[in-house]
């Protein structure tokens, strides 16, 4: 087989570039990311390395593009050429590429929201919030509709679950380069700005280059605290406030700015991190205890900057704006408890009273974050009355626009952030609390298990002391089987404090994961609701009651058609169940980045859900690489949250959910043919004898245990020889790896083959949501697949009949998804994703080459003349890598 030659390789490269649909400013990023990094590998990489990339990328996209066995194995033979030290930097060069491509199409989203936002009014995009307000207020009125807005909810909380491939390095400097793109757009091109953002840009890139994309070690429970509290810092802060002030401006036009504010604020951060301990022993209650004060630490420090910011800003004399009664006395009040403070407001802001104000509230604010028991707040309601006498005071005095401008703003940032900024969930397995409750009940000496979890709920209540109610409370017991497992966290809770202690306010969310716990969901509820402890507390948040459901584990344990069918008939059974009971429901969505575990477009699946299971609520779990995908940058951000609160207040328009409800009704005989036979199809394979170990042996899952992802174990203490207990993320990672994909699609095909009537499921596409969701995500799952790869790892195993299913399915899905979905191939009906898909997938196929020969190597304990650690490192490199390509892990 005659090798490629450079010229061929760049010439393949070139063309292929070329005929990719590229936005022509974002082809010129590409471009332009792709000569430096270019660059810095002849600068800085050994002898040859960037002959060798030029020569590995040419193949695989010239095997990408015309399909040949030949072309496909002259691109494995230059992979396989490379000596162990030649192929980690191939390795670490693709990565870095594959970062600079997902930095320049973040920029172009940018690029396109900004310009949307300049050309025309943003706000009249048919999934913007204004949008749905419009669409709901013609079919509910007015009145009801700004009365759903005002009492809108949605609650993202984040996990520390490792899906995060990238080091926080790495992510800092791909934000400095984000920074940089900015600055070179934005300046004149040969100007002096501009040629320092490209040598500056030039030295990010050897940074990236010669940064380790592996980390030395799992970052520890506070790390990951850390990590997310960045996100906050960055965009957060500011871009949550911005999203009610963009709605207000839109809801009220003209008067926007100078009359009190429509739109109450409607987001709640939520987090796991630092508070999951399910399987997880690294998290204790001090490190709860300690995450709790991180949090507070940064938001307190926000508002205290706000505080002082919006003080600067109200100059206004008090001859022009004079000062209310009753802000006169909160004045009086605070300086006599300040005199410090006081004298120098008095000679920095003589007659500004206003101003003189603000700077105290800075001051206490100050305390509270240093625990500066004289002058701190005891809770954020304390402050908010503060703000609203200030604000009043300037309503009165005429200065409407001073009271409802920036002011405003940070009133709605106490209202959303409270002192807590997040709200600390704890999650625990169920049978601990069994195993802890029994031996409290016994009674005599505490195990070191049991002493941690009374702690936990000591922990709670200090942390609720300190920051209040909303702090700390909701208490999620994973793997609820029973009304019991939900009664025995108020038992420990008493046990914790003892019998003349007072436990903390918990609200117990039960999480329904498997199939057979989705089914029992509905009669477990019934019951819990009439135990005494949980009954009370229903009754004190006004008969508010939340329930998890997890997508994760049901999955894994039914297959992703089954899985789907019965969350949306355990949500529709637990909404109907809500209603008659006059409960107010919130369901919590255990949802991952990857389309195995719940993932894809979260505003399409609020869209897809059964009547009044969202009811103006939406939670759900961000984790891992979505949250920086989703809220890393402040106009993504602000975009996200505008889709998905569209979404959230359509989903309860009477038209969605009767559309939702007759597509149930009239499709209820095609999902029961899908459920029956994907579950059989699904059953075949993973119940097939020796399916366990002969998935460790075709995907790098034992290997994913080894990168240092998370603080969390990627298993809950089991061997290779069982699944029950492996954690979905490296189930969907590993298949990720493999190039199959496995967890977002397997079954599917069988299904609709079941079904056989094309005519009528191109009907359903259209019509039934559900399925239109289902189907779509399949078809982005089955994108970033590859028949031929994976067919290579699956040849890693000695089990052809369980390679053949696998393909076979993959086959058969992917011709009844083009089918329906209509077109000429995956996601012809969604070109940007295809697009994306398209311009990664020949350089993920170069690192999976990679990957395939370290796993060869380790797997036959024949490493050559490099050592074992040597193929562990590329192999580990390699997983990196196409974490960054595929942009999704677990």
């Amino acid at each position: 087989m005659r090798e490629m030659t450079r010229t061929e390789a760049i010439d393949i490269v070139g063309r292929y570039e070329a005929e990719q649909e590229i936005p022509e400013a974002m082809r010129s990023d590409v471009r332009m990311l792709g000569s430096m990094l270019g660059q810095v590998l002849r600068e800085s990489g050994s002898a040859g390395l960037f002959e060798d990339v030029e020569r590995l990328r040419g193949a695989t996209i010239q095997a990408y593009t015309d399909e040949s066995p030949e072309a496909f194995e002259r691109a494995a033979a230059i992979a396989e050429s490379f000596s162990v030290a030649r192929a980690d930097e191939v390795a670490r060069a693709f990565t870095v590429y594959f970062h600079l491509v997902n930095l320049a199409e973040e920029h172009q989203r940018v690029r396109l929201l900004r310009e949307r936002a300049g050309i025309s009014d943003q706000d009249s995009a048919g999934d913007s919030i204004p949008a749905a307000f419009a669409r709901l207020s013609s079919e509910i009125g007015e009145d009801e509709a700004r009365r759903r807005l005002r009492d809108m909810r949605f609650h993202p909380v984040f996990t520390a679950h490792p899906t995060e491939a990238r080091r926080r390095a790495v992510s800092e400097s791909i934000r400095r380069l984000v920074t940089l793109l900015d600055t070179l757009e934005n300046s004149s091109a040969g100007g002096a700005e501009h040629r320092r953002a490209r040598r500056r840009m030039l030295e990010e890139i050897d940074t990236l280059w010669r940064t380790s994309p592996l980390r030395a070690e799992k970052p520890t429970p506070t790390d990951e605290v850390r990590a997310v509290m960045s996100v906050f810092d960055d965009t957060l802060y500011t871009t949550i406030p911005l999203v009610y002030r963009r709605l207000d401006d839109a809801l009220q036009g003209d008067a926007a700015g100078s009359t009190p504010p429509v739109v109450a604020p409607f987001v709640r951060l939520g987090t796991w991190v630092g508070g999951d301990r399910d399987g997880n022993p690294f998290v204790t209650a001090s490190v709860t205890k300690k995450a709790a004060g991180i949090a507070a630490e940064h938001v307190l420090l926000g508002l205290e900057r706000s505080a002082d910011r919006v003080g600067r800003g109200l100059t206004m004399s008090g001859e022009t704006t004079p000062a209310s009664p009753a802000l006169l006395a909160l004045w009086d009040r605070l300086a006599a408890s300040d005199d410090d403070g006081a004298t120098n407001a008095v000679k920095r802001a003589p007659g500004e009273h206003h101003k003189r104000v603000m700077m105290l509230l800075g001051r206490r604010i100050r305390a509270t974050r240093l625990r500066d028991a004289d002058l701190a707040y005891t809770d954020p309601q304390e402050l908010l009355a503060d703000l609203r006498t200030v604000q009043e005071s300037l309503r009165l005095a005429g200065a409407a626009r001073q009271a409802f401008g920036a002011l405003q703003q940070l009133i709605w940032s106490v209202e959303t952030f409270g002192f807590h900024l997040a709200e600390l969930e704890v999650r625990q397995h169920s049978a601990v609390h069994r195993t802890v409750l029994a031996e409290c009940e016994a009674g005599g000496e505490r195990s070191e298990l049991a002493t941690e979890v009374l702690e936990v709920f000591r922990t709670i209540a200090q942390v609720q002391k300190r920051f209040g109610p909303r702090a700390a409370g909701r208490y999620i017991v994973s793997f609820t089987q029973s009304a019991t497992d939900l009664q025995n966290v108020h038992a420990l809770a008493r046990h914790a404090v003892g019998p003349e202690g007072t436990p903390p306010v918990l609200d117990v969310i039960p999480l329904f994961e498997t199939f057979a716990d989705l089914q029992a969901a509905p009669g477990i509820l019934a019951e819990i609701v009439e135990h005494p402890a949980f009954a009370a507390r229903l009754e004190a948040t006004g008969r508010r009651l939340e329930v998890m459901l997890g997508y994760s584990d049901s999955s894994k344990d039914v297959g992703p058609v089954a899985a789907n069918l019965a969350l949306y008939e355990a949500q529709a059974k637990i909404a109907a169940w809500a209603q008659a009971e006059r409960i107010e429901l919130t369901l919590f969505h255990g949802r991952g980045g990857a389309l195995g575990r719940g993932g894809g477009p979260a505003n399409s699946a609020i869209l897809a859900q059964p009547p009044h299971s969202v009811d103006g609520r939406f939670k759900l779990t961000e984790q891992g690489e979505v949250i920086f995908a989703r809220y890393g940058d402040p106009d993504i951000a602000l975009r996200h949250i505008d889709q998905v609160a569209a979404a959230i207040l359509l989903a309860s328009a009477p038209s969605i959910e009767e559309r939702n409800s007759r597509a149930a009704e009239r499709y209820a005989d095609i999902a029961a043919t899908m459920d029956t036979a994907s579950r059989e199809r699904f059953f075949a394979l993973v119940k097939a004898p020796g399916f366990a170990p002969w998935f460790a042996t075709v995907t790098p899952m034992e290997e994913i245990g080894l990168l240092a992802l998370g603080s969390r174990p990627a298993r809950r203490g089991l061997s290779v020889e069982s699944l029950e207990d492996l954690r979905a993320i490296p189930w969907v990672f590993a298949w990720t790896q493999a190039r199959i994909n496995l967890a977002g699609w397997f079954g599917l095909g069988t299904a609709l083959e079941a079904v056989g009537d094309e005519a009528l499921l191109r009907e359903a596409y259209e019509q039934w949501p559900l399925l239109r969701t289902v189907i779509d995500n399949v078809a982005m799952s089955l994108a970033k697949a590859d028949p031929r790869m994976a067919r290579r790892y699956l040849a890693l195993g000695d089990r052809d009949e369980l390679a053949e299913l696998v393909l076979d399915e993959m086959l058969l899905t992917r011709d009844w998804v083009i089918r329906i979905a209509g077109g000429d191939g995956l996601l012809a009906n969604k070109p940007v994703l295809q697009r994306a898909v398209k311009m990664r997938s020949p350089y993920v196929d170069a690192l999976s080459l990679l990957q395939l020969r370290a796993l060869r190597a380790l797997r036959s304990g024949d490493a050559g003349a490099e050592t074992p650690p040597e193929w562990q490192r590329l192999l580990l490199l390699s997983v990196n890598g196409v974490a960054a390509g595929l942009q999704n892990t677990g």
